[in-house]
């Protein structure tokens, strides 16, 4: 199967603007993010060691690799982690220090600085700063924001540990993993589905991130890590702390929301979900994991309770548990059900008719913006065309800041069927800039003026970006 595929990413679905270093979001409301921690080149001597390091991991499976933590402080890996995190951009940590602030002191003088404590040995991280970013259910998530230090130091861990799980990661997870994408995860349910599987088991894991037990993930971990030093460094990430209202509190348990490295770690503790259901369990039907959010399609309801029991028994194990309320269990068959999947809502559709010696009725799994996604970005809307800007003469001032929202947006929805809701959310935006001039011009508005304030006038005089007519449909399998 062949996808057509564009920088996006989600972590409960397409991203919100990144408030702390690069932690998963929920809802689309703007710039869209790729998997890959960023789209520039790795440099030729990075890119060679963790080719290096996932060949060696693919040819030994049973391998532990413990010549790790020299690598961490290399000066060329510790340049490429300063790169990435400035990359990721992200607020300041409980220290107060900004990207900008390093930059004007240094970067050279501060990695210089870092890299010694990590060859001394005397480096600790600092507690993460608790932050809280509204969730469209009107509930709010905690983020757990590092320092910048922090930071660079989760990312050059990562650049060298990851490709050695990379190699052990199974196909059906696509959650912050290079070349893996959400596109890609729901190609594969449409895929799927079409092939008869319209049974679902639709999980959400209960306080994923605050529930993955310590010793358990480390001793996943240490699966394929022998070097005491890179485990005592992901150790001291986890029980790190959290500074909420001026107080530290120990963690036993979780890894925030928001840290470099907590992606990673959470692929590397669902991973045997992952695997259990590849080796024993694929008879039963499809499993399709981004990050926390899985998906299973079966063939029938006695596939998916079975399914179900094996999901259950395999989160005893590593103290999980399925959400009561908001784990769905759904039929697809003639569009009777639908859900939600990574900011989109997935519904077999009636797409035509054929004849044989019957007429036949043909669904096809359907998908386009979810009402939270849409929700969401008129939200964003909203507050880039509010009274706020009263000060802007130009309406093209107001463009430049919509563009980028709205090609983020577009970008990771249009291989869906999504051109319902882009003409609804071209008619918003205009709306939104008719306002914005009439409220701007009032008493100075010749008579019939406003009647030129079109769509196409704003698209093709001021460059607005237009999302009706940007749908491109994958190719089919």
């Amino acid at each position: 199967m062949r996808v057509v595929q564009h920088n996006a990413t989600p972590g409960k679905g397409p991203c919100e603007e990144n408030v702390g270093s690069g932690g998963t979001c929920e809802g689309m409301t703007g710039e869209s993010r790729s998997n890959s921690p960023r789209s520039r080149r790795t440099p030729v001597k990075v890119q060679r060691l963790q080719d290096r390091l996932r060949a060696a991991a693919k040819r030994s499976p049973e391998r532990r690799f413990h010549a790790l933590y020299d690598r961490i402080h290399r000066s060329d890996v510790l340049w490429e982690a300063w790169k990435r995190v400035k990359h990721n951009k992200g607020a300041a940590g409980v220290d107060g220090q900004t990207l900008v602030e390093i930059e004007q002191r240094g970067v050279q003088n501060f990695l210089e600085e870092l890299q010694a404590e990590l060859k001394d040995g005397t480096y600790r991280p600092s507690a993460v700063k608790r932050q809280y970013i509204p969730k469209a259910d009107g509930k709010q998530r905690p983020l757990g924001i590092p320092t910048v230090r922090d930071r660079v130091v989760q990312m050059a861990t990562k650049l060298v540990v990851e490709p050695i799980f990379e190699a052990d990661f199974r196909p059906c997870s696509y959650g912050f993993r290079p070349q893996k994408s959400a596109t890609e995860a729901l190609e594969m349910l449409r895929t799927q589905a079409a092939k008869g599987e319209n049974v679902v088991l639709d999980a959400d894991i209960e306080d994923f991130f605050g529930s993955i037990d310590h010793e358990r993930l480390m001793k996943l971990v240490a699966r394929r890590i022998s070097d005491r030093r890179v485990l005592k460094l992901l150790r001291q990430w986890l029980q790190a702390g959290v500074l909420e209202d001026g107080v530290v509190r120990s963690a036993v348990a979780g890894t925030p929301q928001g840290g470099v490295i907590s992606p990673l770690l959470a692929n590397i503790y669902l991973h045997v979900l992952d695997e259990t259901w590849s080796r024993k369990y694929a008879r039963l039907g499809t499993l399709v994991r981004y990050a926390d959010d899985f998906v299973i399609l079966c063939r029938s309801r006695r596939d998916r309770d079975e399914a179900e029991r094996v999901v259950r028994r395999v989160f005893e194990y590593l103290k999980l548990r399925l959400h009561p309320e908001k784990t769905k269990r759904l039929d697809l068959s003639w569009g009777r059900d639908g859900f939600d999947f990574l900011g989109c809502h997935l519904r077999k559709q009636l797409s035509g008719t054929i004849w044989e010696k019957k007429r036949k009725r043909l669904y096809f799994l359907h998908r386009w913006p979810s009402t939270r996604a849409m929700k969401s970005l008129r939200q964003r809307v909203r507050e880039l065309t509010s009274s706020k800007w009263n000060w802007v003469k130009d309406v093209r001032v107001l463009i430049e800041k919509l563009n980028p929202l709205l090609r983020g947006w577009a970008n990771y929805f249009c291989t869906g069927n999504a051109a319902k809701k882009f003409r609804q959310v071209d008619r918003y935006v205009g709306t939104r800039l008719r306002r914005f001039l009439w409220k701007r011009k009032r008493r100075h508005l010749r008579p019939g003026e406003s009647r030129a304030w079109t769509e196409d006038f704003f698209v093709e005089h001021h460059g607005l970006h237009r999302l009706l007519g940007t749908v491109r449909y994958p190719e089919a399998a």
